[in-house]
């Protein structure tokens, strides 16, 4: 068997069972050795191996609509897909995505979970209306099925019964343990097993009862499902194989087949193991859902950091903050190594909660939390929070309550791309009233902010970044106070540098280099951009006309959005350039790679400042 990973249908379908077993094999391989130097998504993609290629046995990917579920586990699909070739650019700057994106052939963009059911009943929908041959196959993990949307999508789907396949890729993980009843309940599998058989001899045996014994028969045989995960999908209109083995390509490949044939919506329950075919990774390790480059023999990290993380500082403060404060909670949806807040459940479990994928609930039952006189922080990252912005809206902001939003990874994240950069939450968050902005530069201030954030009335969100903070609290911290900015350093100079969080760290990294210049400018940490320190900014303009503003957010509703709005209503006579995002989508690649193409290095900010002034 060659090492050939890409295949047509037809090609696929002419491989004998050896040779698509040898094929699982080397895709494993591929699989490792690029993860291994670029990092990424590793577990979820060695345990979806034998579903891909039957997937791509079964159903043609040139027509029938291939939709994964967050997308993260598409690896082996993208390698059987054609792009074998360039396998290697995976996650890198202007290289193959590490999540399905149309422009490279696949069917829809996915990163945030839960949506692949419902794109698939619109799918089906347009199939139908146009009298096509076609049919949606979805791959969905048991952890997406821990948010609402894919049951409102289910709800719609067992009423109107559009044929279509559902995968359900059961490892009961997610990123960490799973959550909830539905995990629990999919692992039935062995009493699934039985009822499967059981259930084709109870039809059988219908066919000769006499009807008094049919309908006993029929009773015993309703009051047994209630023991079976298929009861679930079943009731709900759906047909239900299952559970079987995710990893023997003869038993998938049988159950897609029957599940073509059927022309109704179903569920294919299959049961796999996370990190599978890799030793180091196999089973419930969270470690191994996504990782940075690392040793193929003893599994270490190749990644060497020297300062602890935001993530971290804000992880041992909290602990700290919740030993201190008796009525500090807190929440995150389905991330609490990635949060932090592994140890804060791990040690006050009755305090600290993972509720899933379920970042609309997560808000929401933090609210009512709030309004009992608890202090919920809600540790979510940024690009998640856009999931639950109606209840950031409707459940905490109307009502003024004293929640804490704890935003992770702002900024651009790097190589997971477009789905997950978090520069839009200054931008949604800043309309809404009684809602308090604010963000550290450093440790030193994320410390004070964090105690701030406590005692503060109202709704508050602070940001900050993946990785460390640019600063190593080269600026003493000052004390918090609601819509106070600090000047760091002040000059005789009419330019002026407004930072805000990280930025205030990129802004300083420029001075420095202007001032190599002979060149020198006034430094600003707003620390709160909602509300603004007015009575400053005012002085500010008496003394400075020019104001470039940097910050890790979108540019279009963003901070220097805001600061012109200010301008114009205080008739200030100032000159304001923004070093924000511009309005576009920023792919992925590391992290000096896209600032370099966006113009947003230190070296090309550095440039543009001298040239202007």
């Amino acid at each position: 068997m060659s090492k050939r990973l890409s295949y047509t249908h037809k090609e696929l379908q002419n491989l004998s069972l050896k040779e698509l077993e040898d094929l699982a094999f080397n895709l494993r391989e591929k699989i490792i050795e690029v993860v291994s130097k670029n990092g990424g998504h590793l577990s979820s993609n060695l345990g979806a191996v034998e579903l891909s290629i039957a997937m791509h046995v079964v159903f043609d990917h040139s027509k029938d609509p291939f939709i994964f579920d967050v997308s993260h586990q598409s690896y082996a699909h993208k390698l059987l897909s054609g792009r074998e070739n360039i396998f290697h650019t995976l996650r890198q700057f202007k290289g193959l995505s590490g999540y399905t994106k149309p422009n490279e052939g696949d069917y829809f963009i996915a990163g945030h979970s839960s949506t692949s059911i419902s794109l698939a009943i619109g799918a089906c929908k347009a199939i139908k209306l146009k009298n096509e041959d076609r049919l949606p196959v979805v791959l969905i993990g048991d952890g997406a099925l821990s948010a609402g949307m894919a049951y409102e999508a289910l709800n719609e789907l067992g009423d109107r019964k559009y044929p279509c396949v559902i995968i359900l890729n059961d490892n009961e993980m997610s990123i960490s343990k799973p959550i909830g009843a539905i995990s629990k309940y999919l692992s039935q599998a062995m009493a699934t097993q039985f009822y499967q058989k059981f259930k084709k001899r109870v039809e059988k045996m219908l066919d000769f009862l006499p009807d008094g014994a049919t309908y006993m028969a029929k009773r015993f045989e309703e009051s047994f499902k209630l023991i079976t995960p298929g009861l679930l999908f079943e009731e709900l209109g759906l047909e239900y194989i299952g559970p079987i083995n995710g990893h023997n390509l003869n038993e998938i490949i049988a159950a897609l087949k029957q599940a073509k044939l059927i022309k109704k919506p179903c569920v294919i329950h299959a049961q796999t193991i996370k990190g599978k075919g890799y030793s180091l990774a196999e089973g419930r390790h969270a470690k191994w859902h996504g990782v940075s480059a690392f040793n193929i023999k003893n599994g270490e990290s190749l990644k060497k950091q020297d300062k602890k993380s935001a993530t971290e500082i804000f992880s041992q403060n909290l602990l700290e903050l919740a030993n201190k404060y008796e009525n500090i909670v807190g929440v995150t949806a389905a991330m609490p190594s990635g949060t932090g807040l592994d140890k804060l459940i791990e040690k006050y479990p009755q305090r600290f909660w993972d509720v899933a994928i379920a970042e609309q609930h997560a808000v929401t039952s933090m609210a009512a939390m709030a309004k009992e006189g608890f202090k919920p922080f809600i540790a979510i990252y940024s690009t998640f929070l856009q999931r639950a912005y109606d209840q950031v809206i409707h459940d905490c902001a109307i009502l003024n309550l004293n929640v804490i939003f704890a935003m992770d990874r702002a900024g651009i994240v790097g190589e997971d791309g477009e789905t997950h950069q978090g520069v839009f939450d200054i931008n949604f968050l800043l309309p809404l009233p009684n809602l308090t902005l604010v963000a550290p530069r450093d440790e030193a201030m994320m410390v004070k902010i964090m105690e701030y954030a406590y005692h503060h009335k109202g709704p508050i969100a602070f940001r900050y970044p993946r990785g460390s903070f640019i600063l190593d609290n080269e600026f003493k911290a000052c004390e918090i106070k609601l819509a106070k900015a600090q000047w760091l350093i002040e000059s005789e100079s009419e330019v002026a540098f407004l930072g805000y969080g990280q930025g205030v760290g990129k802004a300083w990294s420029v001075l420095k280099n202007i001032q190599i210049n002979k060149k020198s400018a006034n430094l600003v940490d707003l620390i709160f951009i909602k509300p603004l320190d007015e009575e400053f900014l005012k002085e500010l303009a008496k003394k400075t006309k020019i104001w470039f503003v940097f910050s890790e957010s979108n540019k279009i509703g963003g901070v220097g959005s805001l600061l012109n709005t200010f301008i114009q209503e205080n008739n200030l006579n100032i000159k304001l350039i923004s070093f924000e995002y511009k309005d576009k989508f920023i792919e992925h690649g590391k992290l000096f790679e896209i600032e370099k193409e966006l113009g947003l290095d230190t070296d090309s900010l550095t440039n543009y400042v001298l040239n202007y002034i």
